[in-house]
């Protein structure tokens, strides 16, 4: 048995091409650079809060998955993706 633990891996990343006004864009840049991250960490991050904070959403998400709806993202389930959201 190892003493220390595997690094986690890194989660598998997708591409997304979204508009957003200008003042959205520019906020979202200050944002980053204000915590010393990348945009897209930036929006990574805001979507799990949403997703984790939206008591509506979360129950949406049960009934999908009570009413056997499979809506799929490419990788898993919107419904499995959310739950470990």
């Amino acid at each position: 048995m190892a003493i220390l633990k595997s690094p986690p891996k890194p989660p598998k990343n997708e591409t997304l091409q979204i508009r957003v006004e200008e003042q959205i864009k520019t906020k979202l840049h200050e944002y980053a650079e204000f915590i010393d991250s990348s945009e897209s960490y930036v929006v990574s991050e805001a979507l799990k809060m949403l997703f984790k904070k939206d008591e509506e959403f979360k129950s949406w998400v049960q009934d999908q998955l009570h009413n056997g709806n499979h809506l799929q993202n490419g990788e898993g389930s919107v419904i499995e993706n959310a739950k470990n959201a």
